[in-house]
């Protein structure tokens, strides 16, 4: 059996990365399929070299549905929807396994359900998925992404104090913030200073990297860089696993790391102010509440709010006195989004991917 891991972006990988290691344990061939980009390929190829991982690289999905024609894997693993699945050779069978914890509405798109199985992480999508698309073939798996961290606590991935410089002897929050909507640029130049006496890693998503639209949020780490309680992650370090696992509460936006921070029964901060784009304000907010997903405000009391950024510091002081005050409810709600939190996930999809071979 071989099976074809389609990488549109690199931050796709911490989905994948933990089936392909299980994977590699069973001694089964995989390969990953890079997307040239410009910005991020060179970043991409330090990633393939750290992780000795067997690539191919293509320009275009069509190139990319060109490749899986000539090749016939036995399956190929999807992080998105892909236009011309149609095309592929009747040989390969097709797995969605989502990039992410859904917080916008394109977790929902019809073309994610036309693969031959999608693989759902916890309740919600499940049963969701099931009103919205009768008949659908899924799969409730877990969270893959997760896995490592909750194996054994030895092999659990942890960043290096050493390598950022920070104290390992100070709270540690991560601000985790995604691209859009963001609240980066609402965040003070001083947002270190804001935070003194405590480590602050910033963790910001791919594209405010990659793309030029937010070269405004990519300012801001530079400044923040500039603080000695402050590690901004570089663009190469794409896994937020062992800055998760270090870190003692996280700050972020309406993001699906808020709700993986949340499964490991840690406090966050959820921040209510966004910069949004002038298309989406006054009158066009319903643009915004169209971006995101309309399920998802039934779960919004997994964490204290943040309103405004002047409320922030007191709301972190607060949930790291105050632990416990959201437990019963990430609990709750991570048995909804997240489901089983054993790290056998990735062992299920490949035995689902075997027991599928097997039959046919």
């Amino acid at each position: 059996m071989i099976i074809y891991f389609d990488t549109l972006h690199l931050y796709y990988l911490t989905q994948y990365l933990p089936v392909y290691r299980e994977l590699v344990r069973r001694g089964i061939e995989a390969v990953f399929v890079f997307y040239r980009q410009g910005t991020t390929d060179t970043v991409a190829a330090r990633v393939i070299e750290s992780e000795k991982l067997p690539a191919a690289w293509v320009d275009t999905v069509a190139k990319a549905a060109g490749l899986y024609r000539e090749k016939r894997p036995d399956w190929v693993v999807f992080g998105n929807a892909f236009s011309p699945l149609a095309d592929l050779d009747r040989h390969s069978k097709t797995a969605q396994l989502y990039h992410a914890i859904g917080m916008k509405n394109d977790v929902y798109q019809p073309g994610l359900m036309k693969m031959d199985i999608r693989f759902t992480e916890g309740p919600h999508y499940t049963e969701t998925l099931e009103r919205l698309f009768p008949g659908c073939a899924l799969l409730e798996v877990g969270y893959a992404k997760l896995d490592p961290l909750f194996g054994q606590k030895a092999h659990r991935p942890a960043i290096d104090f050493n390598h950022t410089g920070l104290d390992r002897h100070l709270p540690t929050l991560l601000y985790a913030p995604t691209f859009y909507p963001s609240s980066i640029e609402m965040m003070p130049d001083d947002l270190p200073d804001l935070f003194s006496g405590y480590n602050v890693i910033v963790k910001p998503h791919m594209f405010t990297y990659s793309k030029p639209r937010y070269r405004r949020q990519r300012r801001k780490l530079d400044i923040w860089a500039g603080y000695d309680n402050c590690f901004v992650v570089e663009p190469s370090a794409f896994n937020l696993l062992p800055y998760m696992n270090s870190a003692d509460l996280m700050i972020s936006d309406a993001s699906s790391a808020l709700f993986e921070f949340a499964a490991l029964d840690k406090p966050v901060i959820w921040c209510d102010f966004l910069k949004l784009r002038w298309t989406y304000r006054g009158l066009f907010r319903y643009r915004f509440k169209r971006r995101m997903d309309p399920f998802i405000d039934q779960y919004a009391d997994i964490s204290l709010h943040a309103p405004t950024v002047d409320t922030l510091r007191d709301c972190v002081r607060h949930q790291l006195r105050h632990v416990e005050q959201f437990q019963a409810k990430r609990r709750e709600y991570t048995a909804r989004l997240i489901g089983i939190t054993d790290g056998r996930v990735s062992q299920r999809i490949v035995d689902y991917f075997e027991t599928a071979m097997a039959s046919t």
